[in-house]
């Protein structure tokens, strides 16, 4: 029987450009959910295996390139289709065109792992991020959640998470860590915004 929630199920729409790990930890979550779902995921890279995590989950796959994101209305116009209620940007590393921020005001959000503004922008992402954190010895990092805006990194803080640095942790150690942060906090943290539009 379809219960009225069902058909005013809010959705998700998600960008990733990797192995998309996050992303399937956040089709999961939700599909346990009445209040939304990831209806489609986006990816740039052909060859991401983060397109057949989602095919694999019955969520509709898309790869586009440059061309459809900047320099025409594509990717835009399949986004307005969609009518997406949250963009979720997990591991995606383009920056994100003004038309399409314009026309979802406050709905695009991104997660960063480190504690912003330190280790942000242009090429900062991964473990080279992890490696920058252990290169200045900082005693804590962690993940950001943040609201997506015309500069890398920039937009307005959401939520924090932390953990210490230990003196002897290589990249690996402080990855894994902030993996498990995320896989804890992201859908958490996309589930209060849901509630709160």
């Amino acid at each position: 029987m379809n219960s009225p929630q069902h058909r005013v199920s809010k959705k998700i729409v998600v960008f990733a450009s990797g192995s998309g790990t996050n992303t399937e930890n956040i089709i999961k979550y939700f599909q346990k959910s009445d209040l939304g779902n990831v209806v489609a995921v986006f990816s740039n890279k052909r060859s991401a295996k983060v397109l057949k995590r989602a095919h694999d989950l019955n969520v509709k796959a898309l790869y586009f390139d440059k061309h459809a994101f900047v320099d025409t209305n594509e990717v835009l116009n399949v986004l307005k289709d969609i009518n997406p209620d949250l963009i979720v940007l997990a591991g995606f590393l383009w920056l994100f065109p003004n038309k399409i921020l314009r026309h979802f005001p406050n709905k695009v959000i991104n997660i960063h792992p480190a504690l912003l503004p330190k280790f942000g922008g242009k090429g900062m992402f991964g473990d080279r991020v992890h490696a920058a954190v252990i290169a200045e010895k900082e005693k804590e990092t962690g993940i950001t959640i943040h609201y997506v805006n015309e500069k890398y990194d920039e937009g307005e803080i959401i939520f924090q998470s932390t953990i210490p640095v230990e003196a002897h942790y290589k990249v690996t150690d402080i990855a894994s860590k902030i993996h498990q942060l995320e896989y804890q906090h992201f859908p958490e943290v996309i589930q209060k915004l849901l509630e709160s539009k």
